[in-house]
């Protein structure tokens, strides 16, 4: 009987952790953020996919920017280096087809965001260093470029643009 009992226990001391954490919520935890350094890497197989990538961008720069952390843009460092088929997306040629993106890149330059493609997928496409908007710098390689500031201490990030094939309400 004492065994029965025994044992009763241990398994209302294993199970009851279960029961009580499944009454139990999740909480709101504020990592202290600090001043960051990022390098984006953006190279997609469709020119559209740079609309979603630049949501990576705001969701990296609003919440720094809003409270508790209300980290000033200058203190930020964030480079975002363009090397796939999005590339047209900045060619001033395209800007009729590409403005809500470029206007949304032109404002993230204004807060002190880099673009910069890369001058050897700017040849591929036959466009001269003239071709790109105003705030976009031709670097020599984008390979060569998300090295050099990965070596600088920058956090790499490399958006997955994914095709969305349910929508929220259906999967919730």
């Amino acid at each position: 009987m004492k065994r029965i009992i025994a044992l009763a226990l241990l398994v209302a001391c294993i199970l009851a952790p279960v029961y009580t954490a499944a009454e139990e919520t999740s909480r709101i935890v504020q990592t202290p953020y600090s001043e960051q350094k990022v390098v984006f890497d953006f190279y997609f197989d469709n020119p559209q996919k740079i609309n979603t990538a630049l949501y990576w961008v705001r969701s990296l720069i609003n919440p720094l920017m809003d409270s508790p952390y209300e980290i000033a843009p200058e203190f930020l460092s964030i480079k975002v280096v363009i090397h796939g088929m999005e590339i047209v997306t900045v060619a001033r040629k395209n800007y009729d087809k590409y403005k809500d993106a470029v206007e949304r890149m032109r404002y993230y330059a204004s807060l002190g965001v880099e673009f910069k493609v890369c001058g050897l997928a700017a040849q591929d496409y036959d466009y001269d260093t003239d071709a790109f908007h105003e705030f976009i710098d031709v670097v020599p390689s984008a390979i060569t470029e998300l090295a050099h500031w990965q070596l600088q201490g920058y956090a790499l990030i490399t958006p997955v643009v994914m095709d969305k094939i349910y929508s929220i309400e259906e999967i919730r």
